[in-house]
Parts: structure tokens; sequence; C-alpha cells
């Protein structure tokens, strides 16, 4: 029987991760820290997929909290063939600003909650000779980003970190993928109706749909990375080459200043 796991199921990308896997025949292990939305997740998986889901709460942020789904999974006798490991939050605010509780959050959630699984479930996948990882970054990763400096630096340690699995699991039969996704059309951006409609035109923004697909297309094809997108395509390579101090006359701009006044 094959299952996948996906956390941040509950909403946004995840729930996307959940519904496209489904719709390719596999059982679904629902994990998110939303009790109330993985069951609800599960119960339209089952209806409209025809596969068996299970709703598991789980909080990534928190001491032990991977330790504890990963035993709940092998206690339940799921073997689990895909992992996404995609749970995260955005937080716009300058270091300066931020709660520490807040800073220990997303660090927890974005570096060693997605760690420790591959540790745990690759290890599994590895005995058994196959098995999937997609590990869900951001184009943040690719440049400095003030105002969500603790977001993108979380994301770039990802970058690297996926990729080095990569080459750690090479000839193991485990496959290893990162996406880096740019905006998507997620509850994570507060816009009107309106906005979206126009940023999703313009290819500034993505669909979740579109960008969960691409990202499933790179996985199923042991793609090392996933650029979904042209425009995703072209802002990472800007990024790439552009200096560090070129954000400085940037940041300089009085609509820009204003910015970094209120966060």
């Amino acid at each position: 029987m094959k299952w996948a796991l996906v956390t941040g199921a509950s909403s946004g990308m995840g729930k996307e991760y959940a519904r496209q896997l489904a719709d390719r025949g596999y059982n679904i292990i629902v994990a998110s820290n939303d009790d109330e939305g993985n069951r609800c997740v599960a119960e339209c998986l089952e209806r409209d997929f025809c596969v068996k889901a299970v709703p598991i709460y789980a909080d990534l942020a928190v001491k032990d909290g991977v330790q504890s789904l990963y035993q709940e999974v092998r206690d339940k006798g799921y073997e689990v063939e895909i992992l996404v490991s995609n749970a995260g939050m955005l937080l716009f605010s300058q270091l300066k600003n931020t709660a520490i509780e807040r800073i220990e959050q997303i660090i927890a959630l974005h570096c060693t909650a997605p760690t420790l699984l591959c540790r745990l479930f690759a290890e599994d996948m590895r005995r058994r000779g196959e098995g999937r990882i997609l590990i869900v970054s951001s184009i943040t990763a690719w440049t400095p980003y003030p105002t969500i400096s603790h977001y993108a630096a979380t994301k770039a340690y990802l970058k690297s970190f996926a990729q080095s699995l990569w080459y750690e699991l090479r000839s193991s039969g485990v496959s290893v993928t990162v996406v880096f996704p740019s905006a998507v059309d997620t509850p994570f951006y507060s816009l009107d109706e309106k906005m979206r409609r126009r940023l999703l035109r313009w290819g500034v923004m993505m669909s979740a749909e579109s960008v969960v697909r691409k990202a499933l297309n790179a996985m199923f094809r042991s793609r090392r990375r996933c650029l979904p997108g042209v425009m995703t395509k072209l802002e990472a390579a800007i990024c790439a080459v552009l200096p560090s101090w070129a954000l400085l006359p940037v940041m300089k701009l009085p609509v820009v200043r204003k910015i970094l006044d209120r966060v």
C-alpha cells in the first residue's frame, strides 16, 4: 500500500500536495498542527479520490514533535514512500521587532523539523531501497531579503541541506528534490481578490495547483531541484549574480523605508 506523508497539509500548498498525490493513487497521511483542518482534508481526500487518508496532529515546532509524528506513523504500520516536507510560516518583520519565541518557532519549523524528518524517514526508505523526498524551500533562499531575514535564512538552509542530502542518498534508491516557489496564491498573503487576479495574470504570483504540479513532476523524475515558472527561474538567475550591496540603494528609497519602518 502506497503512503505519502505531507506536513502542513491542512491548508495552502500542503493541502494541494495531498490532493494531487491522492489523485495519483497515494494514500495520504495528513499532518499539521490544525486538528480540525486535518480531519476535513482527510475526509475530502477519501470522498474525492477513493484513497485512505489519515489525519495526524503534529506540532513540528515543539521539542519531540517530529519524533512523536514518526513514532505514530510507525506504530500504525504505515510505510512512507513519499515525504513532502512542506510545513512553514511566513512572518513579515524586521528582526529587531520580532518576538524571540517567533524566531525560535520559525527556525524549528523550517530547519530542525525537516532535518529530523529526513533523518528518520529517509533511513527507512534507504533500508527498503526506494523512496522520494520533496523539500519546500523558497525563492528567498537565493538572496538576502530585508523584512523577512529570519524566513529567507531558514529557506537558504533548506537549499543547502536538500542538495547535500541528494548527494548522500543518490545511490540508495531514494531521491531528494527541493522546490523554490516564488509568490504562491495561498492564505500566506493577505490580498484582496482583485489584486490576486492581477498578480496571477502578470505571472508575479502562481497558483498553488500549478506550483505543486511542477514540483511533483520534478520529484517523480528524480530531479535535484525545481524552479516552477518562468518568472521564478528569471528571479533566481538574477539573484544568483546580484551582489548583496545592490540592495543598499533600494533600501534607501522613501517607499521602501516606509515599509521598513512599519515592520
